[in-house]
């Protein structure tokens, strides 16, 4: 069995009898130990730079600068030897060897997590022998890809309520790529057949989640944050290029998540406001997709640079959902298609909606904290990576089909 097994791999009819056993049961070792042992330490390493991406990329910093990786407590340069994935957190006792400050777990945890799905995709898609080793060999590698973004909007939404478009828009296009260099991600083996139902992936996500949040505009409305003391507030970007940013006390929202609409309005009762660094005596601004208006004034949005002051109360536009979930499931359509945008937002509705009420209620949340749904969003996809042909055709089994 090993001998005619052996022979479907190496692509040979009139692979020798004479093979010696140890040479025929070390190449039933590299199929079955080496390569996903390979899978489980690419895996580990892959972790190790998301951890970089998750912690850099949400505050402006540059994954290549510094090149080295560092504390954050304390800025120490991490030496190669204690940076080895899984390895050194353990090893350190999950604290910095300089500043004997604690490491977070979740470091060790993003590792982890990666190693493992990084192996269980090579176990689930890549045959062990034989015909298919090469194509699943290319899927494995495009969930690879899908994957690591999925753990970085996952960690990243936990934290700042975001998912930049570095990993949704940039996903994207990956995701394009990626269907036409593997058209069996799509169960095609036609190239243009292929980036066709990427494309169709793409847009059916886009379109379905861009239609809840224009029904949660209309179905929410707005919500107001009151405050007993005047507390600060901004709107500003560090960059030319980067998307404004909303800061209201200790929340921040990315601009287009608050102006989706050009009816949409932020209205904010002020007692202390500048513009551009010009002090300005009104009790309130009223904030436009396109400008800002205080008492008679109004300043263009292109012409202002940085908006700050203190506010007792606020009164913003209220999302179903943040647009960057938008994009998120586009991404996430251009890799796995149209069937898997529908799977994965019914499993991430329910999710969300079992684990958002279990937590406002044992945590004892306010209703108004928002909840990510990007993490939601990720589980949804690998339920549809991993059974996803199994679910449909349960589906349709039971309907009759």
């Amino acid at each position: 069995m090993i001998h005619a097994l052996a022979s479907k791999a190496l692509g040979k009819s009139d692979f020798p009898f004479y093979l010696p056993i140890d040479t025929m049961l070390s190449l039933e070792t590299f199929f079955q130990i080496i390569l996903p042992g390979v899978a489980l330490f690419v895996g580990s390493c892959v972790g190790s730079f998301l951890n970089v991406v998750i912690y850099r990329v949400p505050i402006g910093l540059s994954v290549n600068e510094p090149k080295r990786s560092f504390c954050p407590l304390c800025k120490y340069d991490i030496p190669w030897y204690q940076n080895l994935p899984l390895l050194s957190w353990l090893l350190l006792r999950g604290r910095c060897s300089s500043c004997k400050k604690s490491i977070p777990v979740r470091y060790f945890g993003v590792e982890l997590l990666t190693a493992v799905v990084f192996f269980v995709i090579w176990m689930v898609f890549v045959p062990a022998y034989g015909p298919g080793f090469e194509m699943g060999v290319g899927v494995a590698m495009a969930y690879w890809i899908l994957a690591s973004l999925l753990i970085c909007a996952i960690f990243i939404d936990i934290d700042h309520y975001i998912i930049p478009d570095s990993i949704t828009l940039g996903g994207l296009v990956v995701g394009l790529i990626a269907v036409l260099i593997v058209p069996d991600l799509m169960g095609q083996t036609s190239r243009l057949q292929a980036l066709w139902l990427s494309v169709v992936g793409a847009a059916a996500g886009y379109g379905l989640l861009w239609g809840v949040v224009q029904f949660g505009k209309l179905a929410f409305g707005k919500t107001k944050r009151s405050f007993d003391e005047p507390v600060d507030w901004s709107i500003g970007q560090e960059e030319d290029a980067d998307e404004p940013m909303i800061k209201i006390a200790d929340e921040v929202q990315p601009w287009t998540d608050v102006f989706f609409r050009s009816s949409d309005r932020m209205i904010v009762d002020v007692t202390e406001l500048r513009i551009n660094g010009e002090s300005l005596q009104v009790d309130q601004l009223v904030v436009w997709h396109d400008r800002f208006v205080a008492g008679d004034r109004s300043f263009p949005l292109e012409e202002v640079k940085h908006v700050e002051g203190k506010c007792t109360q606020v009164v913003i536009p209220r999302e179903a959902m943040g647009f960057g979930d938008v994009k998120f499931i586009a991404m996430i359509g251009a890799f796995l298609g149209w069937q898997a945008v529908l799977l994965t937002v019914f499993v991430a509705s329910i999710l969300g909606a079992v684990l958002g009420l279990t937590q406002k209620m044992l945590l004892r949340d306010s209703w108004a904290q928002p909840l990510p749904f990007g993490p939601y969003l990720a589980a949804g996809a690998f339920v549809w990576m991993f059974y996803g042909e199994r679910i449909v055709a349960w589906y349709l089994g039971g309907i009759g089909f």
